[in-house]
């Protein structure tokens, strides 16, 4: 962990100590992580004066190209979500857009930080990430872990619910028939440390709405209840 190459970034803090549990867990013990990441984009991305960037683009197209699609297939990781939000409506912070990464391993997460095709791209995430939340968890339901390729689907809405709560079963069964996630530890963000995500797919923005309007009780800080539209979706499709 010492050695490894230190990615410049100012989107969010690093919990180091989870992050050398992840680098440190036994083989044994390890096995397939889920990266959930909360992004918020600057609207212009700031690239340093080195960067060679030729002419001024929004922090959304800065992690386009970011993408980082063809290391993660290298180490057997794979992108099974990803959308827009298109509503923000519990949270102290507004979001952008949402991507769930499937690694291998916890193990596999932190080597990536240390390859120099990941660093080249990274520059990318660091010039138009204003922040960001990761939130590394396990599902519920473990045939999750054995979903291939998700399918492409523009029209597709679904609630996503991110809690902090001392009663992880309460939170899940508060939405029957969500896909549930159960965080284990909160590798960047703000200082708070998250314990569930859900996603549940909706017929209709009333619908998100209503569903919303049901986790506002939550105190402030407490929660994120946002609705995505979904272009890669291997979490709520099987």
């Amino acid at each position: 962990m010492d050695d490894a190459p230190q990615l410049k970034h100012k989107y969010g803090r690093i919990d180091k100590d989870y992050a050398m549990a992840l680098a440190t867990r036994a083989p044994e013990d390890d096995g397939p992580i889920y990266m959930v990441n909360l992004m918020k984009y600057h609207e212009v991305a700031q690239y340093t004066a080195d960067a060679s960037v030729d002419k001024p683009i929004s922090g959304r197209e800065a992690d386009d190209r970011y993408n980082p699609a063809s290391i993660l297939a290298k180490i057997g990781a794979a992108i099974v979500f990803v959308g827009d939000v298109v509503g923000n409506h519990v949270g102290s912070e507004d979001w952008d857009r949402i991507a769930v990464v499937r690694y291998p391993s916890r193990k596999s997460f932190i080597d990536m930080q240390s390859r120099k095709d990941f660093s080249e791209k990274h520059v990318h995430k660091a010039a138009g990430m204003q922040r960001t939340i990761i939130v590394c968890c396990r599902p519920q339901d473990l045939s999750l872990d054995t979903r291939g390729r998700p399918q492409a689907d523009d029209d597709r809405h679904i609630v996503m619910i991110v809690r902090r709560t001392s009663d992880r079963v309460a939170a899940f069964a508060a939405v029957p028939n969500a896909v549930n996630l159960t965080a284990e530890g909160t590798i960047i963000g703000d200082g708070r440390a998250w314990d569930t995500v859900q996603f549940l797919a909706v017929a209709s923005a009333s619908d998100a709405e209503s569903l919303a309007k049901s986790v506002t009780a939550t105190a402030n800080g407490d929660a994120y209840v946002m609705t995505v539209r979904a272009s890669m979706d291997a979490i709520t499709q099987g």
